[in-house]
């Protein structure tokens, strides 16, 4: 564990749950989820937000409607958690921050979870969100999906799955500190070790494991994006802070993207935590990028 202090409220939260993962080694994952539950205490209540328990193509998840805004417009929210943990109640608030900035509504879905549930049924309950939409009379144009960590990868993965079944896609994609390297061979593993206050190759592993089961290779494109083709990908946003364990997750997905001649945006949070926009109305640099999102957000409309 570092034992560099942290300096805001995310790095505080985590540092936390490394004492008690410490603690506890082998802590089941039911107890992992009620402490990963906690995430939503680094985020500020948004104003004017309203929320609803509801379901989309058959996935349970969390309606966020902030007061006026474009009801056609739809982010389609897959949370972080190592596929694992997280849940719509852990990211509801900072999907809320976002929507309201976008002027959108969004839908944080309840996908099902490993190891119960191993890829790629999180991926296929990301596409029912979508189908879902559809259904209702949305424009795949209208649909953005949206992710933070694993749930950035699974944003990612289901334009890539809809490509690969020949569908139309969508036309822009939000990750914030995006996990999408399932070989766990990151470079930032070792050399932000010391300045990351939640993220180890061991947890990785572990959620690894629970994630892939054995089902499929760790190089799949559909479950490790690093290895896809992203030749006609829609226009994406990368976030990442530059302290955390999987900042190269997101300097290789930037890379790839400009090679396969995607428009891609990349901006880095110097010094911050995995996945900082999470202290959205607690800590001005977070809020900055939440705005900072939704201009380019606007700006693809």
């Amino acid at each position: 564990m570092t034992s560099i202090r942290p300096t805001d409220v995310l790095g505080e939260l985590y540092a936390k749950w490394a004492v008690e993962m410490t603690r506890d080694p082998e802590m089941s994952v039911e107890l992992l989820r009620m402490v990963f539950d906690d995430w939503h205490n680094a985020t500020a209540e948004p104003p004017d937000v309203t929320y609803r328990e509801t379901e989309v193509g058959g996935v349970p998840g969390i309606e966020v409607l902030p007061e006026g805004c474009d009801v056609e417009q739809v982010l389609v929210f897959m949370h972080g958690g190592g596929f694992a943990l997280g849940s719509p109640s852990s990211h509801r608030k900072l999907a809320g921050h976002l929507a309201r900035e976008c002027g959108t509504r969004a839908f944080v879905a309840d996908f099902r979870l490993a190891p119960e549930h191993p890829f790629p049924t999180g991926l296929q309950d990301g596409v029912a969100v979508v189908d879902g939409l559809l259904g209702k009379g949305h424009r795949i144009e209208d649909i953005t999906p949206v992710g933070d960590s694993a749930g950035g990868n699974l944003a990612i993965a289901i334009v890539l799955s809809l490509r690969e079944e020949g569908r139309d896609l969508p036309t822009q994609v939000i990750t914030m500190s995006p996990w999408l390297n399932m070989e766990n061979t990151g470079r930032t593993l070792e050399s932000n070790d010391a300045t990351d206050f939640l993220i180890t190759r061991e947890g990785l592993q572990a959620n690894i494991d629970r994630y892939l089961g054995g089902s499929t290779a760790a190089t799949n494109p559909l479950a490790n994006p690093l290895h896809a083709d992203l030749t006609g990908f829609p226009r994406l946003y990368i976030d990442a802070g530059s302290a955390e364990s999987l900042f190269d997750d997101a300097v290789q997905l930037h890379a790839l993207a400009e090679k396969h001649g995607v428009d891609v945006t990349f901006t880095v949070g110097d010094g911050m935590q995995h996945v900082y926009p999470f202290m959205a109305g607690r800590d001005p640099r977070a809020d900055v990028e939440i705005r900072r999102i939704a201009d380019w957000y606007r700006a693809g409309r």
